[in-house]
């Protein structure tokens, strides 16, 4: 098989771990919009996305074109050590719905982080320390990607700072406690440490926080401390290069059994999971070579692609960073404290959101009780506790293969089970106690959102 006028099997390692990263912009007909500068509207230049972020990050940021990047020799090394990742069918599951579907999921939370984030922290900060830097900022929203970078950081011998939402510091503090562990210091946010972090909580006393506040925070401490750049766990176009191995190594896996799969489900906050999972088999379906339906599914309570605009928008609450095209609800959102902290995201990334409006995905956002009962299912049927944000894909992977059964159609159903869930037993906790309630915003909420949306000529 040819891509790009490339083989296919040049990009695989002997050992099944792919050595170059898939860059699905490359094969998009449209282009995801480019970033702008807030003060000129105008697309930012590499030179001004280098004093936030790492020089070789940049050029991965801005590149349309180049259909592969390889990746270095430690980087493979260090992904030798959890990759490549288990694609599972997942037959018990199958069993106690009673389908004809086939499930699969492919398995990323076999490292001590306990998601797919490290696939792209270890990039990050590999790039962090080839630039001779001295450590890097971040934000997390339930910790994964927190955890995730501050093992990449302790790896590679970098000090990590990292704002974590508030709700989630006081919801999650074990996995809090292993970014100390790995040497990371960790800040709830919003917090009185950065300007924009007391502006955001003298205009909202009393806030839970967002992923907007703490990428703003991040940001902040990045750019004003000598030797330190930012590092973004989704969202931006380099974290989804990153994560294409995900979809790399799940695509090896079927074409070594001989399965195409109909359907492909992932949870979406920022992107980097759905990003990853789907890049190989969205590649192919642009190129005219297959078809896939592919589902993003989001919280009712942070519905971006459902209910969001395509417009341009600030990444971060406190406005400080570049403006993106994408489905957002606004900047100024503040999602409810649901437990799917890694979703709580008011954006999504452009490659997805430019995808999604061209009508080449679907989207769908369920509710938190639901999402516990899937989740609940698969753990007594399969033997793994997901992660609240895995559950999302695991309840729309569940629906689509019980529509089987009612139909009698056998289809092949992949979903991405990003992580573990053993740091969100508070989570679990409520949705056996009864206590878990759901919050959709009403269209008042959002309005309020899409009222401080940028005014930018399309």
């Amino acid at each position: 098989m040819l891509v790009n006028n490339i083989p296919y099997k040049t990009y695989l390692a002997e050992s099944e771990i792919p050595n170059a990263w898939y860059n699905l912009r490359a094969d998009m007909k449209v282009k995801p919009a480019p970033l702008l500068n807030p003060g000129t509207g105008k697309p930012l230049t590499a030179d001004e996305l280098t004093p936030i972020f790492c020089e070789e990050l940049v050029k991965q940021e801005l590149d349309n074109d180049t259909p592969y990047f390889p990746i270095p020799k430690e980087i493979l090394d260090f992904y030798k050590m959890y990759r490549p990742s288990p694609l599972v069918r997942a037959y018990c599951l199958e069993k106690v719905l009673d389908t004809p579907a086939r499930i699969y999921y492919k398995f990323e939370g076999n490292n001590t982080s306990g998601s797919h984030k490290l696939n792209s922290a270890i990039a990050q900060a590999y790039y962090a320390k080839q630039q001779g830097l001295k450590g890097v900022t971040t934000e997390t929203g339930a910790g994964q990607w927190g955890t995730a970078l501050s093992m990449a950081c302790a790896y590679l011998g970098l000090d990590c700072k990292v704002f974590m939402v508030k709700v989630s510091y006081e919801q999650k503090p074990f996995r809090r406690e292993v970014m100390r562990t790995y040497g990371a210091s960790v800040t709830p946010s919003p917090s009185m440490e950065t300007e924009v972090g007391k502006k955001i909580l003298a205009e909202h006393p009393g806030t839970t926080g967002s992923l907007g506040c703490a990428i703003s925070e991040a940001v902040e401490v990045a750019v004003k401390n000598p030797g330190y750049r930012y590092v973004l766990g989704s969202v931006l176009n380099q974290v989804l290069l990153h994560q294409s191995i995900i979809g790399l190594e799940a695509k090896a896996a079927f074409d070594k059994i001989g399965v195409r799969p109909d359907i492909i489900i992932g949870c979406a906050g920022g992107g980097s999971n759905l990003g990853g999972l789907i890049a190989p088999f969205m590649g192919e379906k642009l190129r005219g070579e297959a078809d896939y339906r592919i589902i993003a599914v989001e919280p009712a309570s942070c519905p971006s692609f459902t209910r969001g605009k395509f417009a341009y928008d600030f990444c971060d609450t406190g406005m400080i960073c570049p403006l993106a095209k994408m489905y957002t609800l606004g900047s100024s959102f503040i999602p409810s404290p649901n437990h799917a902290g890694g979703l709580r995201f008011h954006g999504m990334s452009t490659v997805l959101s430019q995808l999604y409006h061209d009508g080449l995905m679907e989207a769908r956002a369920v509710e938190q009780t639901s999402v516990f009962e899937a989740a609940e299912l698969f753990a007594r049927s399969e033997g793994i506790l997901p992660a609240p944000e895995s559950s999302h894909a695991i309840r729309a992977a569940i629906d689509e293969a019980l529509k089987c059964r009612e139909t009698g159609e056998q289809k092949d159903i992949l979903f991405g089970l990003t992580g573990t869930g053993y740091f969100d037993l508070k989570a679990y906790e409520q949705f056996n106690d009864g206590t878990m309630t759901d919050y959709i915003p009403t269209d008042e909420d959002l309005a309020k959102g899409f009222a401080g949306l940028p005014k930018i000529d399309a």
